[in-house]
């Protein structure tokens, strides 16, 4: 019981919980002006993550491409952009019966993809689900702790909520970490990471209000490099 408590998804899961109450806390004493210029913010520091992570060494663009381009059509055909919208929407009308809010919905979707789709997420479960490191995955729990917080003061509840995605998205990889070891090598964890942050990158444009890119419908991206890289 006490090393599922001590693995790296489930200090992550707690983490972001802490972090989006913090932030709710603190919430009120910000003025809606500052909110919306700490927002505005985060986008810029989220750009920041996802531009970052894109340069890695030995990357084949053509397995990018092909990845994205199925991945974006499997996400589609699924339409899991939709499904999480919806799962957004029913949690907002739990909380928000008289309606009106769209915030929770927002924070909920916003934060599971920012927490989710990273390199750490990909590098750090398959560590954890390898070898037992949880190194990578304590450090970004901190970080989304942090994160968590602030986005919390501007998006709600629905950030704290996304703490669900982060543990059954992390906990899931770190599972089946052991399953496709004979077939991750440096190279495709490399190439899933670059997507990651492609996809965070799209996230922080929609965020500034720029994009309606629907990013969700994108993730399947991630895994992708699994099979392109074999044969490239």
């Amino acid at each position: 019981m006490l090393e599922i408590l001590k693995s790296g998804a489930v200090v992550n899961f707690f983490l972001v919980i802490l972090g989006g109450i913090l932030g709710m806390l603190f919430k009120k004493g910000i003025p809606e002006r500052a909110r919306n210029i700490l927002m505005q913010g985060m986008a810029l520091c989220v750009m920041y993550i996802g531009v970052t992570g894109i340069f890695e060494d030995g990357i084949n663009v053509l397995v990018v491409i092909l990845s994205v381009a199925l991945g974006a059509i499997v996400g589609e055909l699924i339409d899991l952009d939709g499904l999480v919208n919806r799962l957004g929407e029913k949690i907002e009308k739990r909380f928000n019966k008289k309606g009106g809010n769209t915030k929770i919905a927002e924070g909920f979707v916003t934060a599971t993809l920012l927490f989710c789709v990273g390199a750490m997420t990909v590098v750090g479960s398959i560590d954890s689900g390898i070898s037992g490191d949880n190194a990578t995955l304590y450090s970004k729990s901190l970080i989304d702790c942090v994160s968590a917080a602030v986005f919390a003061s501007t998006l709600g509840i629905g950030v704290a909520l996304s703490s669900v995605s982060v543990l059954v998205i992390e906990g899931t990889l770190t599972l089946l970490a052991k399953v496709v070891e004979p077939i991750l090598t440096a190279e495709i964890i490399s190439h899933m990471s670059v997507i990651g942050s492609l996809l965070i990158i799209s996230l922080s444009l929609n965020m500034l209000g720029l994009t309606k890119i629907k990013v969700m419908n994108l993730l399947p991206a991630i895994f992708l490099p699994m099979i392109f890289c074999l044969f490239m």
